[in-house]
Formats: structure tokens, C-alpha cells, sequence
């Protein structure tokens, strides 16, 4: 009893850490974003015909371009704010909005069309190799990814700390999932099943409705419109 009091102590304290609820709040949200299972089906479709081996080039040149386009705005992101003039809480709520929007559609188990344009999984496929367009970018590092990585960027008081490692963390764990994801795709579809893959992408929908809400509330508080809790 004594040793449940204690385990249920420290991990209280634990989810009460600024930097770790920070570090879930990154991952879960750029990784929802990004989405590799529901890439899935598009996929498959471009690299119909496919070999393994060329699958797996695909799939790490597709991760790689979405670790490599999102650390560029992560790093870059507050450069970008200073650029334009625009404060946090104006990007808040854009990127609230944007990601409702994207996580509408996951809730009907589809992509968002600013993840993937009409045509563009046909246009693919006819290219010799589509693993940076546009499997890198915008299937994976798409609008909604990015705008959420700078939305973490831009609540990081200064570029080199804790709160940024976890962010550059979040999105190489992130890539190296998608790649795994893409490159064993046909193994994933065949466990998971259409259905499978369908509740979860609803489940990451219904999360990532959950934090664009956090990051609309949050901006309307930094505006001062909603007093703080």
C-alpha cells in the first residue's frame, strides 16, 4: 500500500513537470499531424509496382524531407515571427483553426486536402521517384505540421533550451515512426486492416480537435479575451 501511495506521488509529480507536459503536448501534436497511417493508402497507390527495396528508398526519402522541412521551421520559426511582425497569439489561433480543420476531416477517417490535393497521388505515381513531393512535403510535412511546430517554437522563451530539444525530439521521432510506417506499409494495412486504420486515424482526429481548441483557448488568453484559469 505504502509502496502504491508512493509510485502514485512520483508520478503525479512527474505529469506535473512543465517540461514534460510540454514534451507530450509536442509530440502528440506534431505526430498526429503528420499522420504516416493515413498516408498509408496513398502510398501503396504511388509505389504500386514497387519492389520492397525501392518502397524503403521511398519511404526514407519521404521521412527524411519531413524531418528536414520541419526542424527548418522549428529553428527558423521565431526568425519568421520577427520577419512579419507577428506575435504568438495571432499564430495560435491561425494554427487553431488550421488543424480544427485538418482534424474535422481525420474525424471522417480522410486526408485533409491540404495534406494531399486532388490529383496528386495519381501525379506521383507516374514520377520516377515522389519521396520529397509529394510524400515529404505536403503529405507529411504539410500546413497543419508546420504551423504546429511553430506555434511550440514560438511559446520557447530562447532558441537553445530544454523546451526546443523536445521539439527537435518530437519531430526526429516522428520521421523515424513515418518511415517505419511507410516502409513496412503493406505489413501495416494487412495487420490493422482498412477498419483498423480508419478508427485510428478518427482517434488522432478527435485528439488533434482537442489541442487545436488548447491552442485557440491559449491565444485568445494571451489576447487577454478569456481570463486566465
Amino acid at each position: 500500500m505504502i509502496f502504491t501511495n508512493s509510485a502514485e506521488t512520483a508520478l503525479n509529480q512527474l505529469t506535473r513537470a512543465p517540461l514534460v507536459r510540454f514534451s507530450v503536448l509536442a509530440l502528440s501534436s506534431i505526430f498526429f499531424l503528420v499522420d504516416p497511417f493515413a498516408a498509408i493508402g496513398s502510398f501503396l497507390a504511388i509505389t504500386e509496382g514497387a519492389d520492397a527495396e525501392r518502397r524503403k528508398r521511398m519511404a526514407r526519402k519521404a521521412s527524411i524531407t519531413c524531418f528536414i522541412v520541419l526542424t527548418a521551421f522549428a529553428l527558423g520559426g521565431q526568425y519568421i515571427f520577427q520577419m512579419f511582425g507577428i506575435k504568438l497569439p495571432a499564430f495560435e489561433i491561425a494554427g487553431g483553426l488550421i488543424l480544427m480543420l485538418i482534424g474535422l476531416d481525420m474525424l471522417e477517417a480522410k486526408r485533409s486536402p491540404t495534406q494531399e490535393a486532388h490529383g496528386d497521388t495519381e501525379e506521383a505515381a507516374a514520377k520516377e521517384d515522389a519521396g520529397i513531393v509529394p510524400l515529404g512535403i505536403p503529405m507529411l510535412a504539410g500546413p497543419g505540421a508546420i504551423s504546429s511546430v511553430m506555434v511550440l517554437v514560438g511559446q520557447v522563451p530562447t532558441l537553445w533550451n530544454w523546451e526546443m530539444g523536445s521539439i527537435l525530439g518530437s519531430i526526429a521521432v516522428t520521421a523515424m515512426v513515418s518511415y517505419w510506417v511507410l516502409a513496412g506499409a503493406s505489413k501495416v494495412r494487412h495487420v490493422l486492416g482498412e477498419t483498423g486504420i480508419r478508427i485510428l486515424v478518427r482517434i488522432m482526429g478527435l485528439l488533434l480537435v482537442a489541442l487545436a481548441m488548447q491552442f485557440f483557448v491559449n491565444g485568445l488568453t494571451d489576447l487577454g479575451l478569456v481570463p486566465k484559469s
